[in-house]
């Protein structure tokens, strides 16, 4: 038996009206200045100057930075870090869901480690702890606020760099139902279908373990249960903080079991055309557990059954996804997102290449990663 090790935030809040619990445990720390990281939705809501009051409360500064864009890049991530090196701040406050973490987690640890993001791609390259780093979540998808995956664009290379780091992960995690209330619903559904993408890949993962294993499995009968209410009705909390519970869960399973294909594939979409991350997981999800059924097929038996399916078959877990992904107002194709087949070789090359499908069950060959592109077309 190989060893494994368990990564996640030393201090994790879930639950209503947590956000205030967190600003406390932050004045303990005695942190003077926060860059807070987000994006001008948020600003606009006025969630992001709730959060700087309620820190300015606290006795910390808040620096608003709100130039996160929806995939964000490494220019993203230069402007903020000039941003926190001209106001001296000593700890980041990431506000958001993916991007504003992601990007909050490329500034924290180029501020302490130096060079530029690029230097970071790869596995565990950085040589230090980033600065400090509180995540607050607003959407239910993808646990960047608990883990130590940060995916950042390379506007020159046209990809999505995968950074995997443990200096990555936030000293505090906080998911309040309260702030994912004015999630939209094709936001809902798109971060409902990424954390249901990562259980499924964790859960499959070649270096999955009894503890990812129960926080995969779990999370997707809570995502069975709860995203299509949650899509429904923004303001239903019941489902909201089920939905936060599932997403965190399928985090702590895919930082510790990593990924697979699907999420290898999906970031040359969102490199190559802007795409939203979490719905080219959701087309790609069942055509690549169509792939791995071959090897991987009594494990998708399993997550069938917590799809609350009554036959335990790779062939009920993939129908299941599909009819999820169907039901919460997902797009059938790559098609119909402006996915052209010409690029399918191209696609294919970088896929291969994403740290992430290093632990796909099934090992694929170019010609097998293009052919699974066209069948999601």
């Amino acid at each position: 038996m190989s060893t494994s090790a368990f990564f996640i935030p030393s201090l994790n809040l879930m639950g209503a009206g947590c956000l205030q619990q967190a600003i406390d445990t932050m004045r303990g720390h005695g942190f003077r200045r926060a860059l807070i990281v987000t994006d001008q939705g948020l600003v606009k809501t006025g969630l992001a100057a709730k959060v700087a009051d309620m820190l300015g409360q606290a006795d910390i500064e808040p620096v608003i930075f709100d130039g996160v864009h929806p995939n964000p890049s490494c220019a993203n991530v230069n402007a903020g870090l000039a941003l926190l090196k001209e106001k001296q701040c000593d700890v980041v406050v990431s506000l958001g869901g993916g991007s504003p973490h992601d990007c909050a987690k490329g500034i924290a640890l180029v501020a302490v480690n130096g060079g530029k993001i690029q230097d970071y791609e790869g596995v565990d390259k950085s040589a230090k702890p980033q600065l400090p780093l509180v995540a607050i979540n607003t959407t239910a998808g993808t646990a960047s606020e608990m883990t130590r995956f940060c995916i950042i664009t390379d506007e020159s290379r046209h990809i999505k760099m995968a950074i995997v780091d443990k200096h990555t992960t936030p000293i505090l995690s906080v998911n309040d139902p309260e702030t994912m209330a004015g999630m939209p619903a094709s936001l809902t559904a798109a971060t409902g279908m990424d954390a249901l993408t990562h259980a499924v890949e964790a859960y499959v993962s070649t270096i999955a373990t009894p503890i990812t294993d129960a926080c995969a499995l779990k999370a997707v009968e809570l995502i069975a249960g709860f995203l299509r209410r949650a899509v429904k009705n923004g303001q239903d909390m019941e489902a909201r903080e089920q939905m936060a519970y599932a997403q965190f869960l399928a985090g702590m399973a895919f930082n510790n079991a990593s990924l697979g294909y699907v999420h290898a594939m999906a970031h040359q979409l969102g490199g190559f055309y802007d795409l939203p991350h979490g719905v080219c997981n959701a087309v790609l999800l069942p055509h690549v557990q169509a792939f791995n059924a071959a090897v991987a097929g009594e494990r998708l038996g399993d997550v069938a059954i917590a799809l609350g399916e009554p036959v335990r078959s790779a062939e009920a877990a993939i129908a299941a996804i599909k009819r999820l992904s169907a039901d919460v107002g997902i797009p059938a194709g790559l098609a119909q997102l402006g996915v052209k087949e010409a690029d399918i070789p191209t696609l294919a090359d970088n896929a291969l290449k994403d740290a992430c499908g290093l632990t796909n069950p099934r090992k694929a060959s170019h010609e097998e990663v293009c052919a699974i592109f066209r069948a999601a077309m």
